[in-house]
């Protein structure tokens, strides 16, 4: 399918009072990655949110060689500049669950990154694919390392640290409890997103509001 005829169709599809619809969407990059994924992906200007989106789905969807698809998944990175680009892209790549070390190491490139998004992508791919036993305590190492000094990079850790206190709220509160390298904005954050999850037990929730820095 060519570039020009997958934009006449993305004018078609449902849309919300937010715009396009997110699952008309999902559809149209799970047909396009059964056919000439390859094609798409080369040829795609992802040049508007739409073809943005759809470029993250098709990798997510595609079914091809490890290598291949973690290409693609670094070519994309830094036309990733919107939350909701990185956390659908993101969700979307479950090859992970078969390739874990594979994909984990990939990711530890860009532990050490200063750009919001590219870190933000490793917080969001930790938070979705790597809160198991295997691997709960180097996500918590990783994202105490992770630069938070842009918002949506400091929202990504925040959020995942939620995460982790949803699964292992033990973990999370000896991590938080301890010395960590959180700044203020981001470890406040986390107990607020914490608290705001209906995931956290309440008497955890209770108290982490004891735990404020000022």
């Amino acid at each position: 399918m060519k570039v020009e005829e997958i934009k006449k169709e993305i004018a078609t599809l449902e849309r919300t009072k937010f715009g396009i619809s997110i699952p008309a969407l999902r559809k149209l990059g799970k047909r396009i990655a059964k056919e000439d994924h390859r094609f798409f992906l080369d040829n795609n200007p992802k040049d508007t949110f739409e073809l943005r989106l759809l470029q993250g789905f098709v990798i997510g969807y595609a079914k091809d060689d490890i290598t291949t698809l973690l290409k693609y998944f670094e070519e994309f990175i830094p036309y990733v500049s919107d939350w909701a680009e990185c956390d659908l892209f993101c969700q979307s790549f479950k090859i992970t669950a078969k390739y874990p070390d594979v994909v984990y190491d990939m990711l530890m490139k860009y532990r050490h990154s200063e750009k919001e998004f590219e870190s933000r992508i490793v917080s969001v791919m930790l938070l979705c694919h790597y809160l198991n036993d295997e691997y709960i305590d180097r996500v918590i190492d990783v994202l105490d390392s992770l630069d938070t000094s842009e918002y949506y990079s400091m929202m990504g850790v925040a959020w995942a640290i939620a995460t982790v206190m949803a699964k292992y709220p033990e973990k999370c509160m000896n991590y938080l409890k301890g010395e960590n390298n959180l700044d203020n904005r981001t470890y406040n954050k986390a107990l607020q997103k914490s608290r705001e999850s209906y995931r956290v037990p309440d008497s955890i929730k209770e108290e982490t509001k004891k735990m404020k820095r000022s």
